[in-house]
């Protein structure tokens, strides 16, 4: 039955469906299936919410089942209370789904059930005749009400049978029915005082509903005129905003008798619904309707009045108009706007055309009252675009972007087209939903951070920081650091980082010596998904401490004696004793050395160079001076707080010095070459120089003496014999001779014998006393010291053979073998070389450098015989040339670094008089006196005019 009375059609013209219900149906009765009907999903119903949208404050009546897409009802529908007024009740439904947003519209018509029956206004009516009425006369009666409307509303009225009365049903011009009770025959107030019937108002429905009500007559004597209206219907326009008090009209009634028969009231008929008597009232006397309360137009535009006038007789009869007041509709109610369905946030990578929210504009107002127009602001990126009827959907008309506006305040204006317009404004909160689309970024391009070396483990030493635009899990950052070496070690076990904070930690203790700077890869990552990230470099530098103490490589203590060194008696003041080299492995000012004496024997005899460690002669020796002098030199570095080396010296104070360089001044190192690849090379070297010159040795002395046995006449000399010196010739060769022969002390051993003739100075007639340890030495030959060097060297330059020049004596066996050569200087490193090594040298080099150094010094050491013996011996002059360093700076320029201070063994160092050095010509590169020698006992440099032959360096 009930499936036969829900219908359902589409409307194409409206765009909308439409279904029709009855009223009464039970929670669950089906209406429709309206997902099948709008083509939707049924399976994603749910998940779209698909929803009713329905105003604040009014009753849900239908429902959708999400589960099958049936409409069906939520609640019990009364058609009476849901619409008033009659005609077509109307719901009207919007439903909303998402995912895209969707917007559908759709009428419900209530259909109307013959629930309810007619209803009298009183269960009995009262009439009062008199006898006298004359028959056919007429007498009103209130109406019966039934809500129901069309073919269940009131249909008629029925009396029951009596004699007297009958009953006649009017029409009225609204086709309402009204029933008048019709005297048929003269009434006899003596026979019969009171009449009862029954009134029965009977409706069209199926099956049919029906009201009574009791009459009672009651028969009084003549009151023979009833009053009369000027008309039975009036009809008045007013408008709704009219204030209480109004006159709303003024009715008219006559009555032609006199007296009080003819003094006539007014009042609402008992039929007037209690609405009508509280916004209407009429004056008893005047007849005047009166506006009582306020009238709204929206709710009701037609206000129907029943009025009644009966005289003030006895046996009064009533008689009834109706007033129908109309509603001018008036521009009072402002348009309402309701957002039905808001879609928020939304995602800011949201393409032009979302739909944010559907928004719904009421104005209850009729007419151009009633029209509405809605707008945005133009400032923001959306539109309002016209969905339906009052209807407009809010959508994107850009790309949005969270970080630049995360929200946007959109204010929605209504406005009616009435005069004066009236306008109601809402504010929507658009909030925009962040995506990924950023990210971290680091404060700073780079970092660089500055780490004392010798750092606690786990000390910090910076903190990184990054932001992401992004809110929420899309700007969480972690830190971490990226795979990498350092020195081929992982960069993990260097340093770490806090993940959360960005809090970089050393996880081991730097050395400035081993590692001065090194470079980290910081990343970022947020937690979004996908996740992005971003690197920085974090440039830590080691800076230097002073950890390092000097180390003083020159001269060196020997077997925890003290170093030892002579100084003639005749040096001048300035007299460069020696040198005093150190190193530091720190950097900067930390190896900025400064020398100075601690202590001294004699403090006014000696001073050192503040940054060369030049030892020189403050004064002359005065034969008061001791003879030997104690000095405590230490070398101090300029860090903060300063450390310090000391090194000890024994100095004898000789009549003579022997011409050899010096125990501390053959040390000093020059950083130039210090580098692990030279110590690798000057070993190698060094190794086949040795060999080379044992090899040499043996051949030059078979040489020599085969040349010895032809030259001498007579003499000759084996390798098994002793020294032979001719008597008598002994000492005229030590005489007339340059060759001054420096022999060990104490050495009794016999010597093998180079005998060389000559006499006078166009020859040199000479002998050379070797020892039979001399194959394991080298020839040194060296120039005196001479007070008139111009005249001395001219002398040498004309006994000496040379490049170029003979001996002048024809028995001059100085072979050319034995003549002095230049150094080689084919294994010296060019200058650009020497810068590189420089540059690229380290500490642990410098350290191999300094074992090599000392190996080496402890080899060539030269065993002195004291000059002064031999000068005894020889009667040679006290004047004797001493080897020593010329500074690299001059006196009064301080050196850049400790660097000058430094010996690497192979490099040129410049060997100086008193009157400074002055180079020769390296045009041979070897000779005997240099075979097999260091190449720093060579220089560049002349020293003297006359040669020593020292045979004792071991």
């Amino acid at each position: 039955m009930l499936l036969l009375l829900v219908t359902s059609c589409l409307e194409p013209a409206a765009g909308q469906l439409r279904y029709t219900v009855p009223e009464e149906l039970e929670h669950g009765a089906f209406v429709a299936n309206i997902a099948e009907d709008l083509g939707l999903d049924v399976s994603k119903l749910s998940t779209r919410r698909f929803r009713i949208v329905s105003r604040a404050g009014t009753k849900q009546h239908l429902e959708v089942n999400l589960e099958n897409g049936i409409l069906f009802v939520n609640e019990k529908i009364d058609r009476e209370e849901v619409c008033e007024a009659g005609g077509a009740c109307l719901l009207h439904l919007q439903l909303v789904i998402e995912s895209p947003l969707a917007l559908y519209r759709v009428e419900v018509e209530v259909l109307d059930i013959n629930d309810n029956a007619p209803s009298f206004p009183w269960p009995e009516y009262v009439l009062e005749v008199t006898e006298s009425a004359l028959p056919g006369a007429r007498f009103p009666l209130e109406s019966a009400q039934d809500p129901d409307v069309g073919t269940n509303s009131l249909r008629t009225y029925q009396l029951s049978p009596n004699g007297f009365f009958s009953l006649e049903v009017q029409t009225r011009s609204d086709g309402s029915k009204f029933a008048e009770l019709v005297l048929e025959r003269a009434l006899d107030r003596e026979q019969q005082r009171s009449h009862r019937m029954l009134l029965t108002a009977v409706d069209g429905g199926l099956p049919e509903r029906s009201g009574t009500a009791g009459i009672l007559v009651t028969v009084l004597d003549a009151n023979d005129n009833v009053p009369a209206f000027d008309q039975p219907s009036y009809g008045v326009s007013l408008p709704e905003d009219a204030p209480p008090g109004t006159l709303v009209i003024k009715l008219n009634a006559t009555d032609l008798d006199e007296g009080t028969n003819g003094e006539i009231e007014f009042s609402f008929s008992g039929h007037a619904p209690p609405r009508v008597r509280q916004l209407f009232s009429v004056e008893p006397r005047s007849g005047q309707v009166r506006l009582a309360g306020p009238l709204d137009y929206e709710r009701a535009r037609l206000h129907e009045l029943y009025v009644q006038a009966k005289d003030r007789g006895p046996s009064a009869v009533a008689v009834h108009c109706r007033v129908l007041v109309h509603l001018l509709d008036v521009n009072d109610n402002a348009p309402e706007v309701s957002l039905t369905s808001v879609s928020t946030p939304v995602l800011e990578d949201a393409p032009p055309g979302t739909v944010i929210a559907v928004i719904s504009v009421l104005d209850r107002d009729s007419g151009d009252n009633g029209q509405v127009s809605c707008e945005i602001p133009h400032n923001v990126p959306f539109q309002l675009q016209a969905a339906f009827r009052n209807y407009y959907t809010l959508v994107t008309t850009a790309a949005l972007d969270r970080e630049a506006v995360p929200e946007y305040n959109v204010s929605i204006t209504a406005r009616d087209m009435g005069s004066p317009a009236l306008l109601t404004r809402k504010t929507l909160t658009v909030q925009v939903s962040d995506i990924n689309d950023n990210a971290p970024r680091f404060l700073q391009p780079s970092y660089s951070v500055y780490v004392l070396e010798n750092n606690a483990p786990g000390a910090s030493i910076c903190s990184v920081s990054a932001l992401d635009p992004d809110c929420r899990q899309n700007a969480y950052l972690s830190y971490s650091i990226a795979e990498g070496h350092i020195q081929g070690m992982p960069v993990a076990t260097y340093v770490s980082i806090n993940s959360d904070s960005g809090h970089m930690y050393a996880l081991r203790s730097l050395d400035y010596e081993q590692i001065r700077n090194f470079q980290v890869q910081v990343q970022a990552q947020d937690a979004g998904f996908p996740p992005l990230s971003s690197n920085v470099t974090v440039n830590v530098f080691v800076l230097d401490q002073n950890d390092n103490a000097p180390v003083i490589v020159s001269p060196v203590p020997r077997n925890g004696s003290l170093a030892t060194d002579v100084v003639p008696r005749s040096a001048d003041p300035g007299y460069l004793v020696g040198k005093v080299s150190a190193l530091d492995a720190d950097s900067g000012q930390n190896s900025r050395l400064s020398y100075q004496i601690l202590q001294a024997t004699d403090p006014s005899l000696f001073s050192v160079a503040l940054y060369t460690g030049e030892l020189r002669t403050i004064r002359a020796f005065l034969d008061k001076d001791a003879t030997r002098h104690r000095l405590v030199i230490q070398v101090r570095d300029n860090g903060q707080p300063p450390l310090s080396a000391s090194v000890s010296l024994l100095l004898s104070v000789v009549e003579s010095v022997p011409e050899t360089l010096s125990e501390f001044n053959e040390l000093s190192l020059n950083p130039e070459l210090s580098s692990s690849t030279l110590t690798l090379y000057l070993i190698v070297s060094l190794g086949s120089v040795s060999f080379t010159f044992l090899v040499a040795i043996i051949i030059l002395m078979a040489i020599k003496c085969h040349k010895d046995r032809h030259s001498l006449h007579g003499y000759g000399c084996s390798l098994s014999a002793c020294c032979c010196v001719k008597a008598g010739a002994s000492a005229d060769v030590f005489k007339n001779s340059n060759i001054k022969p420096q022999l060990s002390s104490g050495n009794k051993v016999p010597t093998n014998c180079l005998d060389g003739a000559g006499s006078g100075p166009p020859g040199y007639c000479y002998k050379v006393c070797l020892t039979p340890e001399s194959a394991k030495s080298d020839f040194m030959f060296l120039k005196p010291y001479s007070p008139s060097p111009q005249r001395n060297n001219e002398k040498a330059a004309e006994n000496l053979p040379g490049p170029g020049r003979k001996p002048r004596a024809a028995n001059n066996t100085v072979s050319a073998a034995s003549q002095i050569k230049q150094p080689n200087t084919d294994w010296l490193p060019t200058k650009p070389q020497r810068s590189a090594l420089k540059s690229s040298q380290s500490l642990e080099d410098v350290g191999g450098v300094r074992r090599g150094v000392q190996k080496e010094h402890d080899r060539l050491r030269t065993l002195v015989t004291p000059v002064s013996e031999f000068q005894k011996a020889s009667g040679a002059s006290n004047s004797i040339w001493t080897p020593r360093y010329g500074p690299l700076y001059p006196p009064h320029i301080p050196p850049l670094d400790y660097q000058h201070n430094v010996y690497i063994p192979g490099t040129p160092t410049m060997l100086a008089n008193k009157e400074g050095p002055r180079c020769l010509d390296p045009e041979d590169n070897n000779s005997f006196s240099t075979f097999g020698k260091r190449k720093k006992m060579a220089t560049y440099c002349d020293i003297g005019d006359s040669m020593i032959i020292n045979n004792d360096l071991k």
